[in-house]
């Protein structure tokens, strides 16, 4: 199990936001640190897995729930 450092809730903010926020919050992070964000729009799917890839961070899980999309992403 991944032990969340932080969460952060990006619920109602569109692209590019979720990112944005959740690029400021990992910058704050050690390496290793695991952070949940959860958002709602449906776009932050593709735009997280992009992030990851392209930040080299691990996108570790991406899930929806009643129209909330949930992601944690390891910081490399």
């Amino acid at each position: 199990m991944n032990t969340i450092q932080h969460e952060l809730d990006a619920s109602g903010l569109n692209c590019p936001l979720p990112i944005l926020r959740a690029k400021k919050t990992i910058a704050t992070l050690s390496s290793g640190d695991v952070v949940k964000i959860i958002a709602t729009d449906p776009g932050s799917v593709k735009d997280f897995e992009a992030f990851c890839r392209q930040t080299g961070n691990e996108l570790i899980s991406s899930a929806e729930a009643d129209g909330k999309f949930e992601f944690q992403i390891r910081k490399n």
